[in-house]
Parts: C-alpha cells; sequence; structure tokens
C-alpha cells in the first residue's frame, strides 16, 4: 500500500507577493475577492513593500502617521497594483535604457605614436606586440603605441526588453536576515522556505522528533544556479572587468545550493537531500524525487522547492538572442492599434493569445509534504495531494529547444490516474489545467495540441485551462511551484484565475476541446477535484504533476484510515489551526523575520552515539535504524 504524500505546508514569494495562505494568489484574482479580502491581501504587500510598518498593535506609514487597514488600502493600493505582477525592470536590477558591456574596438595611430602613463601595476602580465613600454619610475611607465591595438571600451546600449516579473517593489529578502553577500536566489529561498515550514502551524522540533533524521528529506535547486553577481555570474564576469573573484562566488553558485540552505541554515536536516534539474520542469522533477520516497515509506516528511533569480542583464540578453523573449518592439507591434509610446508592460505575457515571446520572472517556492498517517498523528493541515509526478523526455530531436512528443505521455498519463482516483465523471467535469503557457508562438500551438488531444482520448468536451505566467511571468525552474500555489489557492477562494491578456485566442491554437477564458472562472471551494500542472523544459524535460483538492485527499484517507481516525484527527487540527492563524497574522504584520541558523546547534562526529544497529543524532527523539534493507538477498555471498 502507497502512502499518500499530502501538502502541509506551502509557501515563498514572487512578483505577486508571499506565498502562504494564499496570498500572492489573492494578488492575481483580487478583484475578485470581498472587500475584507482585499483590505487584507492589500495589508499584506504594504508591509511586505515597505510602505508601513506593525509597531506597538499600529500601522504607521514611513512618516510616522498611524493608519488603519482600511486607510493603507486606500492610500496605497494603487502603487501596490502598480509594483507587483509584470513590469518595467526596476533599475535595482539594472537600467533597460543603459544596459552595460564592453565595446570592442581597434585604435590606430593617426601618424603620431599614441603615448599615455600606466601604473605599473596596471600592466598586462602579456604586453600587447604594439606597445612600447619604458619605465618612468618605480610606480610608473610610458606606452607607446604605433601600430594598431585591441581594447574594450566600458559601453552602455538600451536593452531590446523592458520586462520581468520581478518581486514586489521595495521588498528586499536579503535586509531581513543576515545574508552575508548571498546571490539573489538564496535569499529567496531562505525567506519562502522558512514561509512555508512556519506555515504548517507545527513546530519544527515536534517534527522531527516525530520521525528519525533519516525519514526527512530536502529536494529543491535552481535550473540554472545562482547567476548575479554574488554567484556564479560574478565568478565568471570577473576576469573580463579587471576584477578579482571572491571565495564565496563559486560554492553558492551550484543549482543544488537551495537544498543546502534549508538544511544548513533554515532545518538543520541530516536527512536525504538532493536537487534535480530539468530546466523549466526543476520544480516537478524534486517533487516526483519526494512523491516516490514518500510513497516507498523512504522517507515521511519531504521539503520541496526551486528558487530562481534570473533578472540580469546577461540572462535576459541571452533569451532575447534565443528569440525566446517577448521585445519591446514586437509588443508594440501586437498593440499597433492602441497607438501606444511604450509597451504596455503589464500584459507583456500571452498565453494562447497572438504574442511574441515570453517573459522572464523570479521566484522561490516550497511546499512540505507528510506522509498521510503522520499528517492524521500531528493534526497537520491539509491543502491538497500530490498522488504522482510523470515525466518523459521527447525522443529524437531536430533542435535541442523545440517540444518533441514527451509531453502527450506525461498529460495522459497523469489524466489516466486521475479518473482512476476521482472517477471518469470527475475527471471530465471537475478537473483544471494550469498550463506550462510561456506566451511563445510555439508554445501555444504545441502546448494546445497535446491539452486537446488528451481531452479528445478521455471525451473531455471543455477542459478548462489556466496560465498563470501572464501574471508572475516565466521563472523557469520555479515556475510548476507558481503554479501549485496558484491551485490551491483556488481550493481556497473558489476562483481558477483567467488568462488575463488572452484578448483573442490565436488562429494557430488547437482548442476544439478546450476551454480557455479570459476571465476568473468562479468554480467554489470545491467544485474542481484535481488540477493537472504540466511542465515543457528546454531539452525534452517534460513533467505533469496530479494535485489533489483537500476535500478529495480527506475523502481519500477517510476510506482509508476510517471516519473515527478523522474525527481525531480534526481535533488535533484545532489547535494547529490557531497556530497557523497566528503565524499569518505576524507575516502579515511583517513582524517575523526568517529562520536563519547560521553556525547554530552545530554536531560533530563525535557527538554521535552509535552502535551496531543505530545512530542517535543529539535533538533528535528517534536514532537512524542501521538495520537496512537488502534488496539483494537471492544473491548476497553471505
Amino acid at each position: 500500500m502507497s502512502r499518500l504524500p499530502v501538502i502541509t505546508g506551502f509557501g515563498g514569494i514572487n512578483s505577486a507577493g508571499r506565498s502562504s495562505f494564499h496570498n500572492a494568489f489573492r494578488r492575481m484574482i483580487i478583484d475578485q475577492l470581498s472587500s475584507a479580502d482585499q483590505t487584507d491581501a492589500y495589508l499584506g504587500l504594504a508591509t511586505l513593500m515597505q510602505l508601513v510598518s506593525y509597531d506597538a498593535g499600529q500601522y504607521k506609514d514611513n512618516n510616522g502617521n498611524i493608519l488603519t487597514p482600511e486607510q493603507i488600502k486606500n492610500q496605497f493600493g494603487s502603487h501596490i497594483r502598480e509594483n507587483t505582477l509584470l513590469r518595467k525592470i526596476s533599475t535595482d536590477f539594472f537600467d533597460v535604457k543603459a544596459m552595460p558591456f564592453q565595446q570592442q574596438a581597434c585604435i590606430k595611430s593617426n601618424g603620431a605614436p599614441i603615448e599615455f602613463k600606466i601604473r605599473n601595476r596596471h600592466l598586462p602580465n602579456d604586453i600587447p606586440l604594439s606597445w612600447r613600454v619604458s619605465a618612468i619610475n618605480d610606480q610608473e611607465s610610458l606606452v607607446t603605441i604605433k601600430d594598431a591595438s585591441d581594447i574594450l571600451i566600458p559601453d552602455t546600449r538600451a536593452s531590446l526588453v523592458s520586462t520581468a516579473g520581478q518581486l514586489p517593489s521595495g521588498m528586499r529578502p536579503g535586509s531581513l536576515y543576515a545574508s552575508r553577500h548571498h546571490p539573489r536566489g538564496l535569499q529567496m529561498t531562505v525567506f519562502a522556505a522558512s514561509d512555508a515550514i512556519r506555515s504548517i502551524g507545527i513546530d519544527w522540533d515536534v517534527i522531527r522528533n516525530k520521525v528519525a533524521p533519516d525519514k526527512i528529506a530536502v529536494y529543491a535547486s535552481s535550473s540554472m544556479g545562482q547567476l548575479d553577481d554574488n554567484g556564479s555570474g560574478g565568478l565568471i564576469k570577473a576576469p573580463g572587468l579587471g576584477k578579482r573573484a571572491t571565495s564565496k562566488q563559486l560554492p553558492l553558485g551550484f543549482a543544488e545550493m537551495p537544498a543546502d540552505f534549508v538544511n544548513a541554515y533554515i532545518i538543520g536536516s541530516a536527512g536525504a537531500t538532493g536537487g534535480m534539474v530539468g530546466a523549466c520542469a526543476t520544480f516537478l522533477y524534486n517533487l516526483e524525487h519526494a512523491v516516490r520516497d514518500i510513497q516507498s515509506g523512504k522517507r515521511r516528511v519531504a521539503i520541496v522547492g526551486a528558487a530562481e533569480a534570473p533578472i540580469t542583464a546577461e540572462i535576459i540578453e541571452g533569451y532575447r538572442t534565443m528569440g525566446a523573449l517577448a521585445q519591446d518592439a514586437d509588443l508594440l507591434e501586437l498593440d499597433k492599434h492602441k497607438n501606444l509610446s511604450e509597451p504596455d508592460y503589464s500584459r507583456a505575457c500571452r498565453p494562447f493569445g497572438y504574442n511574441c515571446g515570453f517573459t522572464i520572472g523570479e521566484s522561490a517556492q516550497f511546499i512540505v509534504l507528510f506522509d498521510d498517517e503522520l499528517a492524521l498523528e500531528l493534526g497537520a493541515p491539509i491543502h491538497g495531494a500530490v498522488p504522482d509526478v510523470y515525466i518523459n523526455a521527447d525522443g529524437y530531436k531536430k533542435s535541442i529547444s523545440s517540444p518533441g512528443i514527451g509531453n502527450y505521455l506525461t498529460m495522459a498519463k497523469a489524466a489516466n490516474l486521475a479518473a482512476q482516483l476521482v472517477g471518469e465523471q470527475s475527471l471530465k467535469h471537475k478537473s483544471f489545467i494550469h498550463a506550462h503557457g510561456t506566451g511563445t508562438p510555439q508554445n501555444r500551438t504545441t502546448e494546445s495540441h497535446v491539452f486537446n488531444e488528451v481531452a479528445k482520448a478521455f471525451s473531455i468536451d471543455n477542459w478548462l485551462v489556466s496560465s498563470i505566467k501572464c501574471y508572475v511571468g516565466h521563472s523557469l525552474g520555479a515556475a510548476a511551484g507558481d503554479q501549485l500555489l496558484a491551485a490551491l489557492g483556488t481550493w481556497a477562494y473558489g476562483y481558477v484565475p483567467g488568462i488575463f491578456t488572452l484578448d483573442e485566442i490565436a488562429d494557430d491554437v488547437n482548442d476544439s476541446n478546450l476551454r480557455l477564458e479570459q476571465n476568473h472562472t468562479e468554480v467554489g471551494n470545491d467544485g474542481m477535484d484535481v488540477s493537472l500542472l504540466n511542465s515543457k523544459g528546454f531539452g525534452g524535460n517534460n513533467a505533469t504533476a496530479v494535485t489533489l483538492a483537500p476535500h478529495v485527499a480527506l475523502r481519500m484517507l477517510e476510506k482509508r484510515h476510517g471516519a473515527s481516525a478523522i474525527k481525531a484527527y480534526k481535533n488535533l487540527n484545532e489547535n494547529v489551526s490557531i497556530n497557523c492563524a497566528n503565524y499569518a497574522k505576524e507575516a502579515t504584520q511583517g513582524t517575523i523575520a526568517p529562520i536563519y541558523q547560521f553556525g547554530e546547534g552545530v554536531i560533530n562526529g563525535e557527538d554521535l552515539a552509535m552502535t551496531r544497529n543505530s545512530i542517535q543524532v543529539p535533538g533528535c527523539d528517534k536514532a537512524v535504524n542501521l538495520e537496512v534493507d537488502n534488496p539483494f538477498q537471492d544473491c548476497a555471498l553471505d
């Protein structure tokens, strides 16, 4: 009997805000919320963006004026809307009008030799053949150039891409803890993983004392590594800019570092760890690993996540050169009937409509999975369940970046499992898709064809498709994490987000059996049983996850464990729910810092208590059992 992986906590940060308790989701559907929920959503964003602070029971703006939550909504609402979701790239990243680069040039003398003085310590080790160097004194030399010489001139140029899904303006994750020059992706990891763990409503020490240390796992990564100046990006750029690399840039640039940070500084785990990388399907690759381990009983707790901070001039220029990004000129061409003087940055991503490329975004998303028995035993929240994730490659390809057949396999297998779990009628009428939906011409044709063919095979006439990249952009490896958190939001608030930029479905979209909506679709809290999360990554990395609604997960657990077990669970969950509400309140107030335990509780080898059959780790109630199963008993030599 496979254990069911249930989602007991979730958290993160993207351009819509903080993820826990559906805050980012509320920003996406904010006009559909009740007045009270709108006020609370604006309040949480106002503190996150450092527009107001909470002290001694009162909210104050940066001038010290006391404001009520309703006043905060009225005063800062427009600013918050304009400085969240997709928008023009802030100068906090780089100036899109003056993107730095090095201009190559060849200089030649105009009759008379070119002469200049230079400090001796600035002389190159390999003197160019066209240079003649004469010492002036112990510190300076005279350089004479009679022939041509190649040089690099620091220069700037306007970026052809000006839009990105940036964290809410004013939200600086590194300022919330002792970040010590961490790359931005790792700063976001600390915030996101802390948010997810605290959202459980159960102290982490309680959780880790219920299971042995090796029954806990962390699977998290970034698809591209940490490529800003504090990570691999700075390491690679340093020689060309005449700078020295630091001792932190290389190790902190590894793609699996988000998992390492969670283990070392947030939960102090000695359990399993790993970071899968699958391009834009990276989050689902990590999720698949966790789901398999929990199903088998190999792990009982798994923290799953991905963090991506790709808004750098170099990465954006790289994707633009590939023809993948929506360029300003092309966006203006799409909207030429509006006579705009600059692009409508908020509408840059247009999945399944007439579009011109994707819009890059930054995000860090984490979830916490328990096996079903542990969730019931601790009274943990059950936000949903992930019974399986399917991954397939594309076979032979013409181009490494072009799509292929793998996604047909993952989607069809996911639909088949969903039908087996909740029934054919539920699949047909109470399921929806969170599309990869990048907003490129190629994606709108190929992904819609996958969905449409699967819908035909399963006799689904009107399959509802959502794509939230029109709100938060494409966060590469973290993208499916954005999708998962949006699916959980649907079950909490009863709306499937519309593709608000979809003014018109493109002619080459295959939608005979699909339902693509521009407006939010009201389905009710229990109107949808299943959501299929789809990812398509460069290189043929296809993944589809089956996610079950919380009401479905509880019905399944009642069938497995009995009504009395669910009743006992609900009694335990009452106190846990109070803890969750307290954290939600503190997070909204902005009064709680991320978990970051640098150098705390360090354990050395001599601190362990080891026997032939077990190892006791200090601080953990349960020992690690060394009596491992031998899967090769039939051929063991002793």
